[in-house]
């Protein structure tokens, strides 16, 4: 492509949350605290799974994978966004930039087709427990695991792929704290359709169509829940599943509303993106154990 008069970028300039230094300090001790209690809620949880012999469960098995990928969730973007809080240069190469994409979209996308996979596995559990062992079969949950593993690369090696192929010249500032694909395509100079088209349909591909198998195990769930005659059977099963639906349709509707909703800049963008990428990996060890 001819880009004429425009210099192509280098770097991109990350604006952050807010200019104001007191604000920025507030922000860095409330992250900081948020990422500390990330790493040590998942990283236990991990520890306990591996040392309990009671816990080698398809339940745990794929609640260790989750522990896991919410580390590295946030890990793809709360430590750069402590450094630019830190920071007077708050600047990214665009190698480091499109990392930061791939592995924020890997780590996300695979968490949402294990979170449904887990959601299966407790449909199984309340609506066929006499046949559970023998429905999640230790090759099964590998396979799920894997299968979740190889379909978050693949969808963030496309999208990454072809940002990869984008000029970037003109304006080098983006409204966020961290690199995400919706930011970056108002900055090209190249033609972006492509990569819009890659992008929505892997977002209904990718996240509605999970969301949709999860909601329907929790309708299945449900029904079976209501079926029971015990008050004190459905308030326990209840009691499973509530708080692991509740994080999941949070993390599932932040998501969403990021990478479809117009790119306009509103603090919404910044406010679903900490939601999804930031809270959620904080309380799912608590909600889904």
């Amino acid at each position: 492509m001819d880009l004429g008069n425009h210099s192509v970028i280098l770097e991109f300039i990350l604006l952050g949350m807010s200019a104001d230094p007191h604000v920025q300090a507030l922000l860095f001790v409330l992250f900081l605290g948020i990422y500390i209690m990330t790493l040590m809620g998942n990283l236990l949880m991990l520890l306990v799974v591996r040392a309990d012999s009671h816990l080698h469960t398809p339940m745990y098995f794929f609640l260790s994978h989750l522990s896991f990928l919410d580390v590295c969730l946030s890990s793809a973007t709360v430590p750069r966004l402590l450094a630019n809080l830190l920071s007077q240069r708050k600047t990214i190469s665009v190698g480091s930039c499109l990392a930061q994409v791939f592995f924020l979209c890997e780590s996300g996308g695979t968490e949402a087709c294990l979170v449904s996979v887990m959601a299966y596995d407790r449909y199984v559990a309340i609506c066929h427990p006499l046949l559970y062992g023998q429905m999640m079969s230790n090759q099964l949950c590998k396979g799920l695991v894997w299968g979740s593993w190889g379909l978050g690369f693949l969808d963030a090696f496309i999208n990454i792929l072809l940002a990869m192929n984008l000029d970037f010249c003109g304006d080098d500032s983006i409204p966020h704290y961290s690199c995400e694909l919706p930011s970056l395509f108002p900055l090209s100079c190249s033609d972006v359709s492509t990569n819009l088209i890659i992008l929505f349909c892997s977002s209904i591909l990718h996240g509605i169509g999970t969301c949709f198998l999860i909601v329907y195990s929790y309708i299945l769930i449900v029904s079976t829940i209501l079926s029971i005659s015990s008050s004190s059977g459905r308030s326990k099963a209840f009691s499973t599943c509530s708080s692991h639906l509740i994080v999941v349709l949070l993390f599932f509707g932040s998501a969403i509303l990021r990478y479809l909703m117009p790119i306009s800049g509103s603090p919404l963008e910044l406010i679903f993106s900490v939601q999804y990428s930031v809270v959620t990996p904080l309380i799912n060890p608590s909600s889904i154990a």
